[in-house]
């Protein structure tokens, strides 16, 4: 009988070079690159055509999640190769261009530049295939856009303001047709206020269709978005900075606000190697532009990035810092959210953040990879609470540092206990040396004053913080009580060394002389005055009544105090008394010594140690987007200028209708003349302008995705 089983596939191998090609393709296969994705050959020779040979971490994320069909949000930063995360994908998807398909696919941007990035990026993926891209943004002629959606495209990109007016000019434009959705800087999508067109995009859609997601941060106003518009999506983060690096050295100044600049400048010139890359951390925007300019001023050029800031300036400035053509790179946390920068040496926080999540993310660009790394933080009063705040989240012990006074009667040991706390991973904060501080604001009230558009700057810095303090979280009540009891810290001890004997004693002179109090008044002393000139009469008989008054006040708030120190001690008597009594009942009724059942190596306590920084970071909830893990992930960022501010601040809106206030999305507007936000900010009709009408006449071409023939343009 003939063997009937499938003999295995031989494969021929006609020499030495052959055996050796398939054997690279098998290891490269095996490594993780994208061969292991298994991509159709005409998607593969795109790719191999743009240059790229190994997935970047995002892009091996997500590829197989996408390739599999699932909903994903991604995390991801401009640079991190996102683009070919949602492209290669969908192209491998749709593969060739089918006729009365209607459009497939739809990428939505926040802008025409990175519109007109991705439309040229997708084109030289798919070079190879036979796809049809339509680009759909403002600038460009209704006309000219018109031509493109008549040749039947498989894929559109576009912003939501002028695919919405599309939509509404065109009677057979739909897109139930369209089964690959992505939200490309979804995050910028909702900060630019577009909210209501993607709600009204995504009501246009056919359920059946693949969701994607790529956002830098997850604000709260998208992440109910994502959980409304996406089916049991999966969420992929590159956890580079959800835990602080333990190669990262924090330091916290104390400082008053004005005093601010100065500590800066100190910093960038003294503190900071000039070999160093630094990321400057400020509030708004308009802090951008003035220290942008007092930079120049003193001889330093840095890049500068804000959130409404020009596309083009903004790639400029970002790649000469990437580059190391300028060492200092000031943002704002709205503008460093899509911002990857691989080797960073320090951040300064020049406002301390109101969230422990959003200092996290901005130091936890410092010290990746083994390197060593430094987070400068200055701290007002009133950042206090927020310093608890966040060391309670990071569950680390915090302390004041020690008195002038103190260091100077034991230097070397007080010295080397503060290095041993920082070695073993408490913070020690501390006070801006003075003396350090008035040189340099000296010099900079100077810059200041001889300059009126500096002058102007300031003004404008001075009442966007203020708005800006309205507009931040408040810290926990509990740490503001705690703040209020912290006893006064000392110099910092980053310059215990910098600082000699001498100035250590004139700052802790003057230390003493802000505890200082006169035990006599004014009129006292006048009076004390006239005595002396032998001008007998009212004065002294008015000096002798304040004596009196104040021997009279001095027994009471001696009693007072008295009172307190009494009650306190017999407080920690009654405590030692009880743990006393505690010990001997337990050594009268056994003299057996305790016992423990709590075995050290199995036991699971019902409260973790790390249980606030774990509830904080919504840690080890399940890998789907479930509740837990969605809220670790989100992330709201103060806006950087006025109206993202008060956008921020009218999140209800009075509803006659329903007679109740209804909550907006982030980026709402309540208009009443119909009109459509465009990508540039400007709002424009979205009724019918008869501009289709007209070009179909003219051209006696039409659009149309509901099927029928094809046109051939």
């Amino acid at each position: 009988m003939a063997d009937r089983r499938p003999k295995p596939t031989q494969i021929q191998v006609s020499s030495k070079a052959d055996l050796i090609r398939l054997e690279k393709q098998r290891k490269k296969a095996k490594s993780g690159g994208f061969e292991s994705l298994g991509l159709s050959p005409n998607v593969f020779r795109g790719i191999k055509r743009k240059g790229y040979i190994v997935p970047t971490p995002i892009q091996r994320k997500t590829m197989p999640l996408i390739l599999a069909g699932n909903d994903v949000v991604a995390m991801a930063r401009t640079g991190s190769g996102k683009t070919a995360a949602f492209l290669v994908p969908m192209i491998e998807r749709l593969k060739q261009h089918v006729p009365q398909s209607g459009v497939r696919a739809l990428i939505l941007s926040p802008t025409r530049d990175l519109a007109l990035q991705t439309h040229k990026f997708t084109k030289e993926l798919g070079r190879f295939t036979d796809l049809r891209i339509s680009l759909l943004v403002g600038g460009d002629s209704m006309e000219s856009q018109f031509e493109e959606l008549a040749q039947s495209p498989d894929i559109i990109i576009a912003t939501p303001g002028r695919l919405m007016h599309h939509l509404s000019e065109v009677d057979d434009m739909s897109l139930r047709t369209v089964e690959y959705v992505v939200f490309d800087e979804a995050d910028c999508l909702f900060g630019m206020g577009f909210a209501e067109q993607l709600h009204k995009i995504l009501a246009q859609l056919s359920e059946n269709r693949q969701t994607l997601l790529f956002s830098a941060t997850l604000p709260s106003a998208l992440a109910e978005f994502a959980k409304a518009g996406l089916r049991d999506p999966l969420l992929v983060r590159l956890d580079l900075e959800t835990k602080i690096s333990p190669d990262l050295k924090l330091a916290f100044f104390t400082l008053r606000h004005e005093e601010k600049n100065a500590a800066l400048l100190y910093l960038v010139r003294e503190q900071i190697g000039s070999d160093e890359q630094t990321l400057i951390f400020v509030s708004t925007k308009h802090h951008v532009e003035f220290l942008n300019m007092l930079f120049r001023e003193e001889g330093i050029e840095p890049s500068v990035c804000y959130g409404d800031m020009d596309q083009d300036a903004r790639k400029i400035n970002i790649s000469r810092f990437r580059a190391r053509k300028t060492m200092f790179l000031i943002v704002t946390d709205v503008a460093a959210r899509g911002i990857d920068i691989p080797l960073l040496d320090n951040v300064i926080n020049w406002d301390f953040p109101p969230k422990p999540k959003i200092f996290v993310h901005r130091v936890g660009r410092a010290a990746r990879a083994g390197r060593k790394g430094t987070a400068f933080s200055f701290v007002t009063t009133e950042d206090m609470p927020y310093l608890l705040d966040l060391h309670l989240f990071l569950s680390k012990p915090i302390w004041p540092a020690p008195a002038e006074e103190e260091v100077l009667d034991d230097k070397d040991g007080i010295l080397s206990k503060i290095d041993d706390a920082i070695a073993n991973g408490e913070t020690v904060y501390g006070r801006f040396p003075q003396t350090v501080i008035d040189l340099v604001s000296d010099r900079l009230r100077e810059v200041i004053d001889s300059s009126g558009e500096l002058s102007s700057l300031m003004k404008t810095c001075v009442n966007a913080f203020r708005l800006y303090s309205k507009t931040k979280p408040s810290p926990a009540k509990e740490s503001i009580r705690r703040s209020k009891e912290l006893p006064p810290e000392g110099l910092h001890p980053m310059f215990k060394n910098v600082l000699g004997g001498g100035e250590l004693m004139a700052l802790a002179f003057s230390e003493r002389l802000k505890t200082f109090r006169p035990k006599q008044t004014i009129l006292e002393a006048e009076g004390e005055a006239a005595k002396s000139k032998h001008l007998q009469g009212s004065s002294s008989q008015w000096t002798d009544v304040m004596k009196k008054k104040r021997a009279i006040h001095e027994q009471i708030i001696n009693l007072v105090q008295q009172q307190r120190s009494n009650t306190i001690a017999e407080k920690e008597i009654e405590d030692d008394r009880a743990s006393v009594m505690g010990k001997d009942n337990k050594e009268a009724g056994s003299k057996r010594k305790e016992r423990n059942f709590k075995d050290e190596e199995f036991f699971i306590s019902s409260i973790p140690t790390n249980h606030i920084s774990e509830s904080g970071l919504s840690v080890g909830a399940k890998q789907e987007f479930g509740s837990n893990r969605f809220e670790a992930a989100v992330l709201d960022l103060v806006a950087d200028d006025t109206a993202g501010m008060q956008r921020q601040k009218s999140v209800y809106h009075w509803d006659r209708r329903s007679k109740k206030y209804i909550k907006l999305n982030s980026g709402d507007r309540v208009t009443a003349s119909g009109k459509v936000k465009t990508e540039s900010g400007a709002r424009v009709k979205a009724n019918k302008t008869g501009i289709y009408k007209k070009w179909k006449e003219h051209s006696h071409n039409k659009i149309s995705f509901r099927g029928g023939e094809e046109n051939a343009g």
